[in-house]
């Protein structure tokens, strides 16, 4: 390996500093340990420093690292383990990528899916497996403020996937989509049906998590006995996009989401990503309100609620979400209002 500049590993210290602190607290006491390890052990983070920028964020190195199986116990240990297998941990880490594809997702999705008339052809950016592409095959449980949970099923009844979520504001979605169609693009897409695949999956789920695990293989489970049309291709390659796009049924609304991809996409592209989105069809996306000025209205940031990310469609902000899908607090027309 190369040996890497003071600045880079120094920025590496500073980037897992910052996952210590504000991200892993309340998740993941493993993985907040290991960010504590990078920030205090200069060698380590030389080690972190070789991997490239976009594919060493903390939970990918950490979900590689528990993959190419690093000690747990103790979490102190880890450190020891990084600089012993430097040469596997970087080489792994720059063909893999952050894959979440939580299907909870999907309850932040669908207040804005249940606004688009149907039927709908769905196309993912950032898709992953496609566990998020199938909304209307999943139950939903909104928790109210007076505590009445409203439940959603698929027409068929309750789905072997329950997904739950607090609901704050406005009213709830009333049923599911119609989805007639269903694809997807990523850089690399997985397919639920190989073990390795669905393994990388489960791996991603930090520790300490409850039901993730979970909740992702029973979603699987859907997706392999109806798979997505998955290809390979860049959020910001508008032709790719607009000719799988073609591909859609006639007479359905084609529907773009991006949920939680844009911040894996460099900044200086993430525009071409939005324009691809929204040159091919409807746009719905999750993103966190200061990534990007896609926003059809400026969102207020003095009232933004904390670590939220916005729900919009078409640009149009209609609620702040919970990056996971766990809770949506309604807002359409909140910062159109104050503008």
């Amino acid at each position: 390996m190369s040996a890497a500049t003071e600045g880079e590993w120094v920025a590496v210290i500073e980037r897992y500093e910052r996952f210590a602190r504000l991200e892993a607290p309340g998740r993941s006491a493993l993985y907040g340990a290991w960010a504590e390890t990078v920030r205090d052990d200069a060698g380590v983070a030389r080690v972190l420093a070789q991997i490239p920028d976009t594919h060493r964020q903390p939970p990918l190195v950490f979900a590689v690292s528990r993959m190419l199986g690093a000690p747990e116990d103790p979490p102190t240990a880890w450190g020891a383990w990084v600089l012993a297998h430097a040469d596997a941990l970087v080489a792994e880490c720059r063909i893999r990528s952050i894959q979440t594809n939580e299907p909870l997702r999907c309850a932040a999705l669908l207040p804005a899916l249940d606004l688009i008339d149907g039927p709908i052809a769905l196309l993912e950016v950032g898709a992953s497996a496609g566990l998020c592409l199938y909304p209307d095959r999943f139950s939903y449980r909104y928790r109210m403020p007076d505590g009445h949970v409203h439940a959603i099923d698929p027409v068929s009844g309750p789905s072997t996937v329950t997904l739950e979520s607090t609901w704050i504001g406005g009213e709830p979605p009333t049923g599911l989509p119609e989805i007639v169609w269903r694809a997807g693009i990523d850089l690399a897409p997985l397919d639920v049906r190989r073990p390795a695949d669905r393994a990388w999956l489960t791996d991603l789920v930090w520790p300490g998590e409850t039901g993730r695990r979970e909740r992702i293989d029973a979603a699987a489970d859907i997706a392999a006995a109806d798979p997505p049309h998955l290809e390979t291709a860049d959020a910001t390659d508008a032709d790719a996009l607009a000719a799988l796009a073609a591909s859609a049924p006639a007479g359905a609304t084609l529907v773009v989401t991006t949920p939680g991809v844009l911040a894996h996409v460099p900044g200086r592209r993430r525009h071409a990503a939005i324009a691809a989105a929204r040159g091919a069809g409807r746009w719905v996306t999750l993103d966190a309100p200061a990534l990007h000025n896609g926003w059809t209205t400026p969102i207020d940031a003095a009232s933004w609620p904390a670590s939220r990310f916005a729900l919009a469609l078409d640009g149009e902000v209609l609620a702040a979400v919970d990056p996971l899908g766990a809770s949506v607090e309604w807002r359409r027309g909140i910062d159109a209002d104050r503008g």
